[in-house]
């Protein structure tokens, strides 16, 4: 399960017909929509999320994991095997992996996280 927010369910209906929305662990394009609640304002402001933060905080995560972990790039998937069968020494890696490889990896229950990739901006 995993949460996603779309301007309105004509967007989500839209970008579900065209394969546009994928579980972002295992890249399954077979999604299904969850009974939602909309948030009703009682009279108070509620700020919703701070685009610029998120961003930041992205940032922040992509350079710790650059700075302590060994690059891989897309020999992703057959490091994370060889350090989850202890066919090497364990350490930190980052890299690239395909849909498919993601989903072979959760199927053989070797853990790792997805950071997403965030567009170089001019400014």
């Amino acid at each position: 399960m995993f949460e996603a927010w779309f301007k309105d369910s004509k967007t989500y209906d839209r970008q579900s017909r065209q394969g546009k929305v994928a579980c972002p662990v295992c890249g399954d394009v077979k999604i299904a929509k969850a009974p939602m609640a909309p948030n009703i304002a009682k009279g108070t402001a509620r700020s919703g999320p701070n685009p610029a933060a998120l961003r930041a905080a992205l940032g922040a995560l992509r350079k710790e994991v650059e700075k302590n972990c060994d690059y891989v790039g897309d020999r992703f998937a057959d490091e994370a095997r060889k350090i989850h069968y202890k066919e090497t020494d364990q350490r930190n890696i980052y890299g690239e992996a395909t849909e498919s490889e993601s989903r072979e990896l959760i199927e053989e229950g070797v853990e790792f996280g997805t950071i997403p990739v965030l567009p170089k901006t001019d400014s």
